[in-house]
């Protein structure tokens, strides 16, 4: 019986709204927008969010990285044609550290410069990285072509290169990559692989670029030498670094934070000077996923504005129906209508009005992130948390602002409102 009268309550409903559709029509569009750009605006979000983290997570979670930073007086103007800077990381630090903790598994050093690379007439501006083979056990890309570097490499000072997918894309041009031979400055290396590049995770932590390529450390220190030099404008300038990037793999995620801290303190007991710098990835996560939550509070909160305009509309709305039906509502009591059955009356009407606001809100919120992605290429996620919040907002704003008009109808004296013209 309560069922029936329940469906008899939507039905009445539903008649009532169709005998204004154009005005039942421009009530919803408040919520309609409102629902909308709650799902379109995490959407948004979650997918700059997620596409952020995922490439934090790339570098792994028990990584510490340890970049050599030129100090500010280094980095000042001088009036001189050439100087030496001498900065950074040392062979002794990579050495320090790997002994001393218990709680480091492995340490990877890499020295990095820039030079031009050259197939046959093609060429490119390569970011040139010597390092170790466990390099590519930390930063685990997939291998597209031949192998990485081995242990063999480096005790032979062998001069072989590893590339990244787009050099070997750019330089062979779809050709064979093992055995090609690659002219790197002056120097000649044999290909023996390709390997798949992700990006960098943004900021400094530069683990691969789109232009690298990675041979053996030992080979790196005897073909290009420990000085690196700069040419600019009107100057030549000289650097001396001994190690550009420590990678260092902690055995814990636990054991992360408190070993960078300890890291931290040995550089500064061994440098005169910050010459250095400590990324950590897992700081740097814990610390976007906590942005990424109040990014997202912020950003349906502005879209929660505009449910609370269109709560407003179906309050005003439903002011103006409970006046135009002061006469229905008196005959409805005088026949023996109670008060709860008036409330429940016109609770559906707004509750009906504000659901099909929320379902139409919900098809244009989910549209509209497929249509971002499409036209401007960036990443949209829709969760299912942001569609139950989004329907749950519209049947509360249809409950909220539609009980005062309810129950001023309800408290109508009989006989005035029959009375009422």
């Amino acid at each position: 019986m309560h069922n029936i009268r329940i469906i008899r309550d939507v039905e009445l409903g539903l008649k009532n709204l169709l005998l204004h559709k154009l005005r039942s029509f421009l009530t919803t569009l408040g919520v309609i927008f409102g629902v909308g750009s709650v799902i379109a605006m995490l959407a948004v979000g979650e997918g700059a969010s997620q596409e952020a983290l995922e490439q934090i997570r790339r570098l792994g979670s028990n990584i510490i990285i340890l970049r050599s930073v030129k100090p500010v007086d280094d980095a000042a103007p001088t009036e001189r044609a050439a100087f030496m800077s001498v900065y950074g990381l040392l062979y002794d630090d990579e050495a320090r550290i790997r002994e001393t903790f218990d709680s480091v598994r492995q340490t990877v050093p890499a020295r990095v410069m820039r030079q031009e690379g050259r197939v046959e007439g093609r060429r490119m501006d390569l970011r040139v990285v010597g390092t170790t083979p466990d390099w590519f056990n930390i930063v685990q890309r997939p291998v597209l072509a031949g192998r990485v570097l081995k242990e063999r490499d480096m005790t032979t000072s062998a001069p072989v290169a590893v590339l990244s997918e787009p050099v070997a894309r750019r330089l062979l041009a779809g050709g064979h990559a093992e055995g090609e031979t690659l002219r790197v400055g002056s120097e000649v290396f044999e290909v023996v692989g390709v390997q798949e590049t992700v990006g960098s995770a943004g900021g400094d932590m530069r683990m691969d670029t789109d232009a690298d390529i990675y041979i053996p450390i030992h080979v790196f220190r005897e073909r290009f030498g420990e000085v690196i030099a700069h040419r600019q404008t009107g100057t030549r300038e000289v650097e001396l670094v001994e190690l550009h990037q420590i990678v260092v793999e902690v055995d814990d995620v636990a054991n992360v934070m408190p070993t960078a801290t300890a890291i931290r303190a040995m550089l500064e007991r061994f440098h005169d000077r910050e010459d250095y710098a400590v990324d950590v990835p897992l700081a740097l996560l814990r610390q976007a996923e906590a942005t990424q939550r109040t990014f997202n509070i912020v950003l349906g909160s502005i879209a929660g504005i505009s449910l609370l305009v269109g709560g407003i509309g179906i309050m005003n709305i439903m002011l103006a129906s409970v006046t135009e039906r002061t006469r229905e509502i008196g005959i409805r009591r005088a026949i023996g209508a109670r008060r709860r059955q008036i409330i429940s009356q016109f609770l559906v009407e707004t509750v009906v009005l504000s659901s099909i606001g929320g379902l139409i809100g919900m098809a244009i919120g989910v549209g509209i992130p497929q249509l971002i992605t499409y036209l401007a290429g960036m990443p949209t996620v829709v969760t299912t948390y942001s569609l139950f919040l989004a329907a749950g907002i519209s049947m509360t704003i249809g409950i909220v602002f539609g009980l005062y008009p309810a129950i001023r109808a309800a408290n109508l004296d009989p006989i005035v409102a029959l009375r009422h013209e």
